[in-house]
């Protein structure tokens, strides 16, 4: 009966049914929040992991059958591992070889040309999560003068028991496309502590309900524009015949709905962890936050003109994790530019085997670089310094927007065609002109610097 339901749904909406799946499944997590709040709040621990361990586990059966097994066999292990090994690195390094083994492994044998919605994709959060988790274990072992206070926020003083660790995994809020949270803000969230009312259901219904707007919102959007802006018309004779400022633009404006897939789900999810408790961040100047699980800043996305606005505001939780789990912790290497590719090379095979990733989040690292020149560049300068906040503002904003959301779309391309024939295609058809672009910025800017600044009067060039 559900399945002739769910055709004629997917029919009605013009999308596949795995996506109409996937967020019925997103939208069942406000009504599991309910229950939880309504009749499980005040019970035992062990009833309220139970509750989102079959929840999670029948989204999961719903979106993907008998393939859960892969999820539940990578919880098993990664609890084996905290138990039998210990607060160990053999241990971190043994989860982190074993769950991302086991992604990729699932990225080989499940690959196609297309973007899937698979196994794979809440595998990839939850790879995340256990990883983390073995982090977290760790740290758990060390002495507090040893840790850093994100750290101590994280640490686990004693090994978690089995159920705990499911219910950690398969937490309805943040299985299927997170947002990536530690398990003891899973504990806290269970001991009932995440609320602005200690002791009782958090008043979270609002803010729950204006990010479900918002995200609702972005899902309208993208519904309604994605269709004229499909991916497979980059591969057409039409996009080719198109004079080249068409071109360019309707990569800008692609760029700018195709994101929009993205953020939807992201901010709806985000209520479902409002709603529960999940979402609370304490009090900061006398208000409450509920942004804990806050994977985008929906207005800095939208107003910044920076790319590094725009990373920093995007999919946040994701980005959070590899700095805190591999940024950081190769700091023994002594180099922050080191540390930074080795942190988007990690993220591109997380991603997947594609070489459209590897080439996406190589063009990451370029335009960083080159945007931290410029902004060293104005900053040092006084004359474009005092351009740059004249009467001219509002002109240089529109054009600084106009290139950012172009050159955000350039490296999209690869990211969302995935295989290299496609994305050369696309970059021949447009004459490479973003690595033209970028590549000259890059040899040029510094000499610019040098001509226009003194050696004295320069400012160190910001690394993350």
């Amino acid at each position: 009966m559900a399945a002739p339901l769910l055709e004629n749904l997917s029919e009605s909406l013009a999308a596949p049914e795995p996506a109409v799946r996937l967020l019925l499944s997103i939208l069942i997590g406000y009504p599991c929040a309910l229950v939880y709040r309504r009749f499980l709040f005040y019970q035992p621990a062990t009833v309220i992991h139970l509750f989102h361990t079959f929840s999670g586990l029948a989204l999961a059966a719903f979106n993907f059958g008998p393939q859960i097994y892969h999820s539940a066999l990578c919880v098993l292990v990664q609890f084996l591992m905290l138990r039998l090994m210990g607060r160990t690195v053999t241990t971190v390094l043994s989860s982190f070889t074993f769950q991302m083994v086991y992604l990729l492994a699932g990225y080989y044998y499940t690959a196609t040309e297309e973007y899937d919605i698979k196994w794979t994709m809440p595998q990839c959060v939850l790879t995340l999560k256990l990883v983390g988790l073995s982090y977290d274990y760790y740290d758990g072992g060390k002495e507090p003068s040893q840790l850093t206070s994100e750290q101590k926020l994280s640490a686990l003083p004693s090994v978690p028991s089995l159920l705990e660790v499911c219910g950690f995994s398969y937490f309805y809020g943040g299985f299927l496309v997170g947002p990536q949270f530690t398990l003891r803000s899973y504990q806290k969230l269970v001991a009932g502590e995440l609320s602005d009312c200690p002791g009782k259901p958090p008043n979270s219904v609002l803010p729950a309900t204006k990010r479900f707007a918002l995200g609702f919102l972005c899902l309208v959007i993208y519904a309604i524009f994605s269709p004229y802006y499909p991916d497979s018309y980059f591969l057409t004779d039409e996009y080719d015949a198109q004079p080249f400022w068409y071109r360019c633009v309707f990569l800008l404006l692609w760029a700018k709905i195709i994101l929009y897939k993205y953020v939807s789900c992201w901010v709806i999810a985000e209520g479902v962890c409002i709603l529960s408790g999940l979402g609370y961040n304490g009090v900061v100047d006398g208000e409450h936050k509920w942004d804990a699980c806050a994977n985008m800043k929906v207005w800095v996305f939208e107003t910044t003109p920076l790319f590094g606005g725009t990373i920093s505001s995007f999919n946040i939780n994701t980005n959070a994790w590899a700095a805190r789990h591999v940024f950081k912790r190769l700091k023994f290497l002594g180099n922050k530019s080191l540390s930074h590719v080795a942190t988007l090379l990690f993220l591109t095979f997380w991603h997947g085997l594609h070489s459209g990733y590897l080439l996406c989040f190589s063009m990451e690292f370029f335009i960083i670089t080159v945007e931290r020149q410029a902004l060293a560049l104005v900053r040092d300068s006084p004359l474009l310094s005092k351009l740059a906040n004249s009467a001219l503002y509002p002109l240089i904003y529109v054009v600084q927007q106009f290139l950012h959301w172009l050159f955000m779309g350039y490296p999209l391309v690869p990211f969302c065609l995935f295989t290299y024939d496609k994305w050369l295609k696309v970059y021949s058809s447009i004459y490479f002109c973003g690595h033209v672009f970028f590549l000259l910025a890059f040899l040029i800017l510094p000499y610019i610097r040098k001509a226009l600044v003194p050696k004295k009067e320069r400012s160190p060039t910001k690394q993350d």
